[in-house]
């Protein structure tokens, strides 16, 4: 999903934020909860604990549950809440439901005006479901969602750093990889492994290729390891484009640079690549991997002056 807004992720949103108590049972909450210092409404406020938030239990009191909410990564706060919201591992379908606000929750921050903050609450969300629910069939998938927001929430934010627009700077930015990583050591051989790989890739492009070939060639290598070493992935044909994309603008690189018997290597390459990824896929990357192939096959230059 791609968000029509900017977010930006502070310290507060940190998926690690743990609690000092290692064996309460722990949940979180679907609907932002005022927190109270007794188990009454009229006693003092504490704040509110937002969706996602990990929540451990203390004690129970009628439907009133006093909690350690963990507010930021180095903020806790103890307190009464009303437990109408509260999802706990013994909540029946506790996992769907989660996972059913998490999708609420992405679909506000796809719209205009959605809710503030909604991607970061669905981010929590995705999260807390492998730590409540860690056998649910739906872990390996939230796992993933919340890794994809992370990065689609940090990559605009890398991007725009000063040695991004470099790609000889000595320290090129990168963006977090770490839980994109987690997904892949946890769930292996799932294609959310295989859509978590896909991802890091983007930490090896280039922001400009700058009319060198050097760029190009690196990218389509890793585009095309990618495609050899995940033949399964959801995001094979997207794989294969984008190898053959290079490769069909390293044709022009190579005449320009008078390197002929290269570009002719890089015709046949990304011809190759393009049917591949034609074949692969009947939706849009294939529509685009064919209109890349007759480009190729007509003569029409994709990259520089020339494209059309």
């Amino acid at each position: 999903m791609i968000f029509q807004r900017k977010f930006v992720i502070a310290a507060c949103l940190s998926l690690s934020a743990t609690l000092s108590l290692a064996d309460a049972d722990r949940g979180t909450v679907v609907r932002v909860v005022s927190m109270y210092i007794s188990p009454d409404t009229t006693s003092a406020k504490l704040g509110e604990v937002e969706r996602g938030h990990d929540v451990a239990v203390l004690e129970t009191s009628g439907k009133w549950v006093h909690v350690e909410a963990a507010m930021t990564q180095d903020r806790v706060l103890t307190g009464w809440i009303d437990s109408k919201g509260l999802i706990l591992p013994s909540t029946a379908n506790g996992d769907r439901i989660l996972f059913g606000e998490a999708v609420d929750s992405e679909d506000q921050a796809s719209q205009r005006h959605g809710r503030r903050d909604a991607a970061q609450d669905a981010m929590r969300l995705y999260f807390r479901i492998t730590e409540i629910f860690p056998n649910s069939p739906l872990a390996g998938e939230a796992l993933y969602r919340a890794a994809d927001i992370r990065w689609q929430l940090d990559k605009p934010d890398v991007t725009t750093l000063p040695s991004s627009r470099n790609p000889r700077a000595p320290m090129h930015a990168e963006v977090n990889d770490e839980f994109m990583k987690q997904v892949m050591k946890k769930y292996p051989g799932t294609k959310w492994a295989d859509l978590a790989a896909f991802h890091l890739i983007d930490n090896k492009l280039c922001s400009d290729w700058e009319g060198s070939v050097k760029c190009p060639e690196k990218e389509a290598d890793a585009y095309e390891k990618y495609a050899n070493d995940h033949p399964q992935s959801p995001a094979l044909a997207e794989a294969l484009y984008d190898a053959a994309y290079r490769r069909a603008a390293l044709i022009e690189m190579y005449k320009t640079d008078n390197e002929q018997k290269k570009s002719d290597e890089s015709r046949v390459r990304a011809m190759s690549l393009a049917q591949k990824a034609a074949q692969s896929s009947p939706g849009d990357w294939g529509a685009r991997a064919q209109r890349l192939l007759y480009s190729i096959q007509e003569g029409i230059p994709t990259y520089g002056n020339a494209e059309p």
